[in-house]
């Protein structure tokens, strides 16, 4: 049975972990969730290695909100940093899932986009265990999570699709 690990923050907003975890469970089976919360987003590189060290996930999804301060942001970049290095360290996916409360327009935009987009990343992290095709059919389209999507572009004819 496959282990995805879920790390998420007490910082948030939103309880994006809850989204994750309801969306993984209507989409399939063959998994245990295994979370971990911790205080703020610096936290979850430690939270990620935990669940991959000590829980054998196969896959985690770190889910925090950096907020509006310019200290905010330079928490999401090492925060961010750490997650890369724990993922080359123990060679294991960590779906970065970051929503900056600056995306939306007011409070209930912001819940929407983090219910959104962590629900769309535990789609991305459930087909990379098990549905790996799916991505790959969806390479190049422009695909976004939370928002709309963007759409794919023909260079040699410069048309959107």
């Amino acid at each position: 049975m496959k282990q995805i690990g879920i790390a998420d923050t007490t910082f948030a907003r939103f309880d994006m972990a809850k989204s994750a975890i309801d969306e993984l469970e209507s989409i399939g089976t063959g998994f245990q969730i295994q979370r971990y919360t911790v205080p703020g987003i610096k936290d979850l590189p430690v939270a990620c290695k935990k669940l991959i060290v000590e829980r054998g996930c196969d896959i985690v999804i770190a889910l925090g909100m950096p907020g509006r301060k310019k200290l905010d942001k330079m928490s999401a970049r090492i925060a961010s940093e750490g997650l890369s290095q724990v993922q080359i360290e123990t060679m294991t996916h960590i779906i970065e899932v970051f929503v900056h409360e600056e995306e939306a327009a007011d409070d209930k935009e912001l819940a929407w986009l983090m219910d959104s987009r962590s629900r769309e990343h535990a789609v991305n992290a459930y087909d990379l265990l098990f549905r790996p095709k799916k991505l790959q059919d969806n390479a190049g389209k422009g695909l976004r999570q939370g928002f709309a999507d963007a759409g794919s572009v023909d260079a040699r004819e410069g048309i959107y699709h």
